[in-house]
Formats: structure tokens, sequence, C-alpha cells
């Protein structure tokens, strides 16, 4: 998608975080998507999430569970996050 524009970030993705960073065993790739999609809901990071509540997905994660880290991050992250992320998260499941 970025390829042409930015190899270099491209690479680093692949390589580093997916080709490194996800395959390390001291966190199984499902508490990975866990922890992530949370840190993306918190930080308000619509674009990445999509992407991730897909991985999360593949990794394990029911969709039920997903609502429910969404539903508990509205008291923590704040409530517009919360609900940003419960449409993003209605829309990419829609189409799983």
């Amino acid at each position: 998608m970025i390829g042409d524009f930015a190899p270099k970030l491209v690479e680093l993705t692949d390589r580093v975080l997916f080709g490194d960073v996800w395959e390390r065993q001291q966190l199984s790739k499902r508490d990975r998507s866990l922890v992530t999609v949370t840190a993306l809901i918190a930080l308000n990071r619509p674009d990445q999430l999509r992407f991730h509540l897909n991985k999360a997905l593949e990794n394990g994660l029911k969709k039920e569970e997903l609502i429910e880290v969404i539903t508990h991050l509205a008291f923590y992250s704040g409530w517009p996050n919360a609900m940003s992320a419960i449409m993003i998260a209605k829309e990419v499941f829609s189409k799983a």
C-alpha cells in the first residue's frame, strides 16, 4: 500500500515489527493483539485500529471480547475514544 512511497518504513514494519517483535515468545499473538488494540483505543488511532481489530480476530480474540475491551476502556481512556472505537469495531466486524 505504501511500499513505493516509503519502502524503508515498510521494510521495518515487516522485518522488525511483525518479523521480530510480534514473533517473540514472551507473549502470545493473542495477548499482543489485546495489548495493541487497547493502546490504539487509548491513543485514539482509528486507522491502525481497523487493521489490528482484524488481526486480533485472526489471533483468536472473539468479537465479544473486543467489544468488552472497548466498553472497559471507556472509563480509562475516555468516552469519546471508546465511542469512536466501537463504531470502528462495528464496521470491521460487519465485514469479518
